[in-house]
C-alpha cells in the first residue's frame, strides 16, 4: 500500500479521535467552544491531505499540504487550550493528541519540503 493511504489513515483516526476526546470533555462553555473548533480543524486535515492526493496541478497540491499543515497547527493550539482549561484527568489523552499533531505538522512539512 502506497506511504500517502497511510498517512490519509493516520489523518482520519486522528480526527475521529479529537472528536471523542472532546466528546469526553466536561460541558463547559468554553470546552465546547474549544471542541467545535478542535473538531473543525482535526478534521481538515485530513479533507486537505486527501485533495492534494486529488490534486489536478503541482501549484495545487503545495496549497492543499499547506492548508494541511496550518489545519493541524491550528488543532494542536485548540487541543493546548482544552488541556490547560481543564482537569487533570483530561491532560495525558489531550497530550497525545497535541503530540500527534505536531507530528502531522511535521509530515506535511517534510512533505512540502520535498515536492518544491
Amino acid at each position: 500500500m502506497p506511504k500517502q493511504y497511510d498517512l490519509e489513515e493516520r489523518t482520519f483516526q486522528f480526527a475521529k479521535n479529537v472528536s471523542l476526546y472532546v466528546k469526553k470533555s466536561p460541558r463547559t462553555v468554553s470546552n465546547m467552544e474549544y471542541g467545535k473548533q478542535v473538531v473543525r480543524s482535526s478534521g481538515s486535515v485530513g479533507a486537505n491531505y486527501i485533495e492534494a492526493n486529488e490534486a489536478l496541478s503541482k501549484k495545487d497540491f503545495i496549497m492543499r499540504i499547506k492548508i494541511s499543515r496550518k489545519e493541524a497547527k491550528e488543532s494542536a493550539y485548540w487541543l493546548r487550550l482544552i488541556v490547560e482549561t481543564n482537569s487533570e484527568e483530561y491532560m495525558e489523552e489531550g497530550n497525545k493528541l497535541s503530540n500527534e499533531a505536531t507530528e502531522l505538522k511535521k509530515i506535511l512539512s517534510a512533505i512540502l519540503e520535498k515536492s518544491k
